[in-house]
């Protein structure tokens, strides 16, 4: 089980999913700090994540989710496209 990664949008406004991967427990995701845009962080999946929806996050910003199930509950879109965020399991 991966306890980390990355995950970048190819095409700015296209909303994606941190990945598949059962977490369970809490989870930090800080914007690359090579980000030039905002990233937006939330958790719906439903295609209405955007700057008005999302929590911005700018290059080395983070926040910690206290409870995730799956990585696939955490939704990221970006300004700029390749732009994305890394995240950590902190219930090592």
């Amino acid at each position: 089980m991966a306890l980390s990664g990355q995950k970048t949008v190819t095409t700015a406004g296209t909303e994606v999913a941190l990945g598949t991967q059962q977490i369970a427990g809490p989870i930090l995701v800080k914007a690359l700090t090579t980000n030039t845009g905002l990233v937006y962080v939330g958790n719906v999946g439903d295609g209405t994540l955007s700057s008005s929806t999302g929590y911005p996050l700018a290059a080395g910003d983070q926040v910690i989710f206290e409870h995730v199930a799956n990585l696939a509950h955490i939704i990221v879109d970006s300004a700029v496209n390749g732009e994305g965020v890394a995240w950590l399991a902190l219930n090592i």
